[in-house]
């Protein structure tokens, strides 16, 4: 088996010619495995291509039966073949036909064959074929000789994704590469989009697979090897997050995967088959994807997504190419893919341009998904390796409402959700129709309807939807999509824009509620254990009065002849609200003494978001002048479930008895102090949790945009009074029995509702 010990290189740069030759995808094939049992001294070398049908055809042989080319095929679980295929790993046999999986195929002619070698061709961690090689003598083959049927395999990887076999492929069975998906997540944000992919961190496009020269390719592994090093060594010393904000366990993760003789080994050894510095990263890159797919311990899937990502960062420094795309320059109808972001890195895409989003990670009520929400983009999330089965470019339709992808999807498939969104264009003018109706329920009640908002982009929305108002102006966007930190000035302006724009509508302030995943990018991150617990929000602003009260004196001044309100977030104590309140009253001073036009009126109210303030509400509502919930960190903090954790955050649900119960407590002591409390969290974006919290007496909630509309139809038709007749005895009745949301479906239904 000299070959094989001493000509991987020789096998590349051969099979390199052969992928330049002028010549049919068949005869290449032929021609690659000729070589391929050549060079390997084997003396049967077969192809095997994972077909859109999930089989197994052979595609290419030397040594068995030719007829049995584009004739034999095999189910993805059947023989050697697809043991390998549905394992995404080697089989080395010294006796193939004793082993339990092996199926013979008397078409084939392999029954006189004894050793066996089958490695999958992987791009991405996905299985696009089997590469074999056998032989008559038993005898089992060597790591070097199996590392170098695996180098060869990344070749015909490129040649299969490339699409080049559709060509000599029976129609419905074409290579499953290119083939259609449909893929189940988690509904993010309601919506349909039809678009084109743009990975959030695009994989590197190698186009040099085959080493000139050895000692460089290593020096240049090395070289990079030492810098990704001494980058995270650096990045962990000053404290930084990094891109994308990981935290610092997963730094320290980077840096030991970074320095594992193992990874290292493994790199250095793929090399030395005859790939460059990238290509060798990427082969084994790939392998440890496929090991990731199939890893069913969420504690090894994680430590090799962490592994996944180092490889990353490695071939964008051999390459010298940006770790982060150019955002800024989208093409019409993008659709981002990302395995997780951070909603600053989501506001600093072109929003015109973009349609939708699919993360692998990312729970309903996390930040990106409100600011998906917000931007008006359908989102799914919790989409299993979308990052490995996108290309960029690929045809992509985002369902928000279901949760489904479709990845490259049929013209059937397309021309029925064209239809799906000419539909729900009917229906939003539907909703239209109702802009100017007052939102009054069917006996009587009055509910204020306003939307939540953070930028410029969404000032349209107040006519758009005929909303009350803005009941949550998130300021801290602002600062999350600029480059350094807004001066006052520029503050000023966009509170004086908002107001211009709500005319006579009210408009809630809320002060900066940066931290946790909220991250600036001028300002240096924190180190913390539980950053949603941590330094956040208004403790952020209390420790830094400087940057609060140069916040709070742009409100001051953009409501100069205006009614002004203004929200502190994450208040934990009555006396937290006290100290910011001076600073409110110190500024009027300042600006009153200075000769600048102040606020006719100056309200100031508090997010209720933390539990403590349950049990100081008489206390808070003698001082506020009004309250605002935010169900999404109240319930978070309510349930210990960090929102943004797919593992926890679906495990409770909203609309259960606990949670109304102190939800109707605040509404309650909020009418005996005559105070106004609304909800401005996700709960009230959906007609089923509007319905509920109607029943338990709340008359005004802050929606995204997009939700105004359904939830103002299915309140139009409500008769609250049999709403809360309902409820009532269901939160006094003890937990446990009939969930609360399937008792309001079945009420919804009874009633017409539509939730």
């Amino acid at each position: 088996m000299r070959g094989a010990l001493g000509g991987p290189r020789v096998l590349l740069r051969r099979l390199r010619e052969v992928m330049a030759e002028p010549v049919s995808a068949q005869e290449r094939l032929d021609k690659i495995v000729v070589l391929i049992a050549a060079n390997m001294v084997a003396e049967v070398c077969s192809v095997y291509v994972l077909r859109v049908d999930g089989t197994l055809e052979l595609y290419a042989t030397e040594g068995l039966n030719k007829a049995a080319v584009h004739q034999t095929v095999l189910r993805s679980d059947e023989g050697l073949v697809g043991l390998v295929a549905s394992e995404a790993n080697p089989v080395n046999l010294s006796e193939a036909q004793n082993h339990p999986a092996f199926s013979y195929r008397i078409e084939t002619g392999e029954e006189i064959y004894h050793s066996f070698l089958g490695v999958p061709v992987l791009r991405a961690g996905n299985t696009l074929g089997v590469l074999v090689v056998q032989n008559r003598a038993r005898r089992t083959y060597t790591e070097e000789e199996e590392e170098a049927l695996q180098t060869t395999a990344m070749v015909l990887a490129e040649m299969i994704a490339s699409g080049e076999l559709s060509a000599i492929a029976q129609p419905g069975a074409e290579p499953a590469a290119r083939r259609p998906l449909h893929l189940v997540g988690t509904a993010l944000n309601e919506g349909i989009a039809l678009g084109h992919v743009v990975l959030h961190e695009p994989r590197v496009v190698i186009t040099n697979y085959i080493a000139e020269d050895l000692p460089k390719e290593i020096k240049k592994l090395d070289a990079a090897l030492a810098k990704l090093r001494a980058d995270l060594d650096r990045m962990l010393e000053r404290g930084d997050l990094g891109e994308g904000g990981e935290h610092r366990d997963v730094l320290e993760a980077y840096r030991m995967f970074a320095n594992d003789h193992g990874w290292s080994h493994k790199l250095h050894e793929a090399v030395a088959t005859g790939l460059t510095a990238e290509a060798a990263v990427e082969r084994v890159q790939s392998d440890t994807r496929a090991r990731m797919l199939r890893a069913t311990d969420p504690y090894l899937r994680e430590r090799l997504h962490d592994l996944d990502e180092l490889a990353n960062r490695l071939m964008h420094q051999l390459l010298g190419k940006d770790y982060a795309p150019a955002r800024d320059r989208l093409p019409e109808n993008a659709v981002l893919v990302a395995r997780s972001m951070g909603p600053a890195a989501l506001l600093e895409y072109d929003r015109k341009r973009l349609r939708g989003l699919v993360l692998e990670e990312g729970g309903p009520n996390s930040h990106v998904a409100i600011v998906a929400r917000a931007l008006g983009i359908a989102a799914v999330g919790e989409i299993a390796n979308a990052t490995g089965v996108a290309d960029p470019g690929d045809a992509i339709i985002v369902d928000g409402a279901n949760g489904d992808v479709h990845m490259r999807p049929s013209h059937d498939m397309e021309a029925a959700y064209v239809e799906r969104v000419r539909l729900r264009a009917r229906r939003q003018l539907q909703y239209l129709a109702l802009r100017d109706k007052p939102c009054i329920t069917r006996d009587g009640e009055k509910i204020e309807l306003m939307i939540n908002a953070g930028l410029a982009v969404d000032l349209p929305h107040i006519e758009e939807t005929g909303a009350a108002g803005i009941g949550l102006f998130r300021t801290e966007l602002q600062f999350m999509v600029a480059a350094t930190f807004p001066r006052t000035a520029e503050q000023f302006s966009l509170y004086r824009a908002v107001l211009d724009a709500a005319g006579h509508r009210p408009v809630t302030f809320r002060t900066l509620d940066i931290g946790g995943d909220k991250v600036l990018p001028y300002m240096r991150n924190v180190e913390e254990e539980n950053p949603a617990l941590g330094w956040r929000a208004i403790r952020l602003g209390l420790d830094r009065p400087g940057l609060l009260r140069s916040q709070i004196r742009a409100l001051l001044r953009a409501g100069g002849g205006r009614d002004l309100r203004i929200m502190f977030p994450m208040i934990a104590t009555v006396e937290e609200f006290d100290e910011a309140k001076s600073l409110v009253e110190r500024e009027l001073t300042h600006l009153r003494r200075h000769g600048h036009k102040l606020p006719e009126r100056v309200e100031i109210g508090t997010m209720l978001e933390v539990p403590s303030l349950l049990y100081q509400l008489d206390e808070l509502l003698e001082r506020v002048d009004f309250l605002s919930v935010g169900s999404n960190d109240l319930v978070q903090f309510f349930y210990a479930a960090d929102r943004g954790n797919s593992r926890v955050a679906e495990r409770f649900d909203a609309i259960s008895t606990p949670v109304l119960r102190a939800l109707k407590t605040v509404a309650d002591k909020g009418r005996a102090h005559g105070k106004p409390v609304t909800l401005c969290g996700e709960l009230a974006s959906k007609p089923i949790g509007a319905l509920a919290l109607v029943a338990i007496g709340y008359r005004g909630f802050s929606l995204s945009p997009s939700a105004v509309g359904p939830v103002k139809a299915m309140l139009l038709e409500l008769n609250a009074r049999k709403a809360a007749t309902l409820i009532e005895p269901l939160i006094e009745s003890p937990t446990g029995s009939q969930p609360i949301r399937e008792r309001l479906k079945t009420f919804a239904a009874e009633q017409g509702l539509q939730i």
